[in-house]
């Protein structure tokens, strides 16, 4: 009797010819060809931000990050952290922490900042919006007097 002998066709594994392959490039449209000019919106952000220096202290002054803080010793010790604006890969925010000691301040957000809002106290930017650049420095000046108010400066 003949044995018969079974042909195997020799196919590389489904993950291991997955690994090996090129990947596609993925053609982008023209709105996501424009790179957003974030050295443009961290400088505007960093203007509503600084325009405070002279009440609050800074702690950083880089080209992609700059902070504030209260000159008093007024949370367990040391200074009370105000704001930062932070440039990231995808976007630049802004830090704004009143809005998380007190709450109340989010009734005065108009829906198209609070559009731009992550978390309780950070709003994200890819590009400058003058009418929403307003409302966050009436919002940040408004803080300021919320510490004011409690005597956290």
């Amino acid at each position: 009797m003949a044995v018969k002998k079974s042909r195997k066709k020799s196919r590389q594994p489904v993950a291991a010819a997955r690994r090996n392959s090129k990947p596609v490039a993925k053609k982008k449209t023209s709105a996501q060809n424009a790179e957003p000019d974030f050295a443009t919106v961290f400088a505007a952000l960093r203007k509503l931000m600084s325009g405070l220096a002279g009440e609050l202290h800074t702690t950083a002054d880089e080209p992609r990050k700059y902070s504030l803080v209260t000159k008093s010793k007024s949370w367990r010790g040391g200074p009370m952290y105000f704001g930062a604006v932070i440039a990231g890969r995808a976007y630049v925010s802004y830090h704004l922490l009143p809005l998380y000691v007190f709450p109340e301040l989010k009734k005065s957000i108009s829906p198209e900042l609070k559009r731009r809002m992550q978390g309780k106290a950070c709003f994200n930017f890819r590009q400058v919006d003058e009418a929403l650049l307003a409302e966050l420095s009436a919002l940040t000046k408004t803080g300021l007097e919320a510490y004011r108010g409690k005597n956290l400066l």
